[in-house]
């Protein structure tokens, strides 16, 4: 898939039926959505939102079991976790915008056992761009594409919503 047809709101459209059909035999009260920060967190709160589901989606950053310091740094922006429920024995659906080496996922899941014993959790992206260094594959994604290591895919929101991608080159 060419970045010209990476059109982030038809990718969204396909991940929230997608979602919806990981949904759909489960009890709803049992499955809980949460976002890692930040792409991740915006997917999540409008999955729960457009799906119409219970409660409310949870937020995870990955900040505290980052294994890239030194070369990242602490980032002070980040927002703290936020799990407005119990997830002991909860089914998590993890959800992310870009899927790269797998490290971010790593370090999200570490938090996310800070905070209990999920009966599984399943991972749920946008976009899946290869480059694996962990052994971490998402279950659901919209897409999956190839870009070169110096390039960085991200996803953005406007004001009303909406989602767009801004690919980055790095120095």
């Amino acid at each position: 898939m060419s970045l010209l047809a990476l059109d982030a709101e038809a990718l969204y459209l396909d991940l929230r039926a997608r979602v919806q059909d990981w949904l759909a035999p489960r009890d709803p009260l049992e499955n809980m959505l949460v976002g890692v920060w930040s792409g991740g967190a915006w997917l999540a709160e409008r999955l729960h939102r457009d799906l119409g589901l219970p409660g409310r989606h949870g937020v995870v950053s990955s900040t505290l079991h980052r294994d890239d310091f030194g070369a990242r740094g602490l980032a002070a922006t980040t927002d703290p976790t936020s799990l407005p429920f119990e997830i002991e024995n909860l089914h998590v659906l993890l959800v992310d915008d870009v899927l790269f080496t797998g490290r971010t996922t790593r370090a999200a899941i570490n938090e996310l056992f800070d905070f209990g014993r999920p009966a599984s959790v399943t991972l749920a992206v946008l976009v899946d761009r290869g480059g694996r260094e962990l052994p971490i594959e998402a279950a659901i994604s919209a897409a999956r594409i190839a870009l070169p290591p110096a390039q960085r895919l991200a996803l953005g929101r406007d004001a009303e919503g909406r989602f767009s991608f801004d690919l980055q080159t790095l120095a």
